[in-house]
């Protein structure tokens, strides 16, 4: 369906309760703005191809709206194993869009760094991890905290395949992620983790969705924000295992550390479960600093400012402890500390 064909979403959908479709919007919903090219850069010998806008149809507003708005289009196809794929993602300008897709047929590392000062930005991700690969994937999202952000995924993993999937989001002042996979193929496996940074006023909704369609599947979400000033944190998270899909497993974990007395923080996990010989759980949690670990650590002869970053820092690290890749995991950490050591000297 065009993007001016579909009807604004309602509120009363849980995907946009929290961060409205007209919020999002860089301009007025009616308009489709046009936009600057997203500009996609990799190391290495792999080399980014220069594709057509697809044209099919989408059923969901945001998706619509960024095939509308065009942006640059690439993808990216792994053939064989190789070193891990670092993508710097460029967006300047008014409005910048780009498009990305991720053909695996072998199994790999790739990494998106996303950068720049534009007042809008949208991307959209698509991938197939095809049979019996392995893709590790981070994104780590460091966009000026001016910016607004839109991002959209759609991942396929097909039998015996396995992705995972890291977020890190330290950037862009409001942002909205949706993020889908479908497990299409027995023996599929997906672990997410998602962590995110909250400062000042910053706005961050985070959507997972994952769909078991066959038996003998497994997925495991991880997601951990801290939350400072009056930031706002919503993290919603959607299983669903479909009829017939015996012996999936499925988890979900929702952690919130609020820093500060206005800053706020929403997990809503949700399972839909049609078939009988399934594991399924959920679990959230949402609380302050520990006192007691802040008085373990000044007795240790740390400041109060000290003590805390290092408890946030220990807290958000512990997302990625369902991602089993070492040089993905200690990429993100990395990138991770580093931020964390920036905001404590400001």
């Amino acid at each position: 369906m065009n993007y001016q064909q579909m009807a604004i979403p309602p509120r009363s959908e849980h995907l946009w309760r929290y961060t409205p479709w007209p919020r999002i919007h860089p301009s007025s919903v009616a308009d489709v703005p046009d936009a600057d090219d997203v500009i996609f850069t990799l190391n290495g010998a792999h080399n980014l191809e220069t594709i057509p806008h697809s044209k099919d149809s989408h059923d969901d507003i945001a998706r619509a709206f960024l095939q509308s708005a065009g942006g640059s289009c690439n993808r990216l196809v792994i053939t064989e194993s190789s070193e891990p794929i670092h993508i710097d993602a460029r967006a300047s300008g008014h409005i910048a869009v780009g498009h990305l897709h991720l053909d695996v047929k072998a199994s790999g590392i790739v990494i998106i760094h996303l950068s720049g000062e534009p007042e809008w930005v949208g991307i959209h991700l698509t991938g197939k991890v095809h049979p019996n690969t392995q893709l590790s994937f981070g994104f780590i999202n460091e966009l000026d905290s001016n910016t607004k952000f839109l991002r959209c995924e759609d991942w396929t993993v097909e039998r015996d395949a396995e992705l995972e999937h890291a977020t890190l989001s330290i950037g862009g002042f409001r942002c909205k992620s949706d993020l889908r996979s479908t497990l299409n193929g027995t023996g599929s496996t997906i672990r997410q983790s998602v962590t995110v940074n909250a400062v000042g006023s910053r706005h961050d909704d985070e959507h997972v969705e994952i769909h078991h369609l066959h038996g003998h599947t497994n997925s495991d979400l991880v997601m951990n924000s801290a939350c400072s000033g009056n930031s706002h944190f919503i993290g919603t998270g959607l299983l669903t295992i479909a009829e017939g899909a015996n012996k999936s497993d499925a988890s979900q974990v929702f952690r919130n550390l609020l820093l500060s007395e206005k800053a706020r923080a929403e997990a809503i996990p949700e399972l839909e479960v049609l078939a009988d010989d399934v594991s399924a759980a959920h679990g959230a949690a949402s609380a302050p600093v520990d006192l007691n670990q802040m008085h373990y650590l000044m007795s240790r002869g740390l400041n109060p400012d000290e003590s805390k970053a290092l408890i946030v820092n220990g807290f958000l690290l512990n997302a990625f402890s369902n991602i089993s890749n070492k040089y993905l995991t200690e990429e993100m950490r990395t990138r991770l500390t580093v931020h964390l050591e920036c905001e404590l000297k400001r």
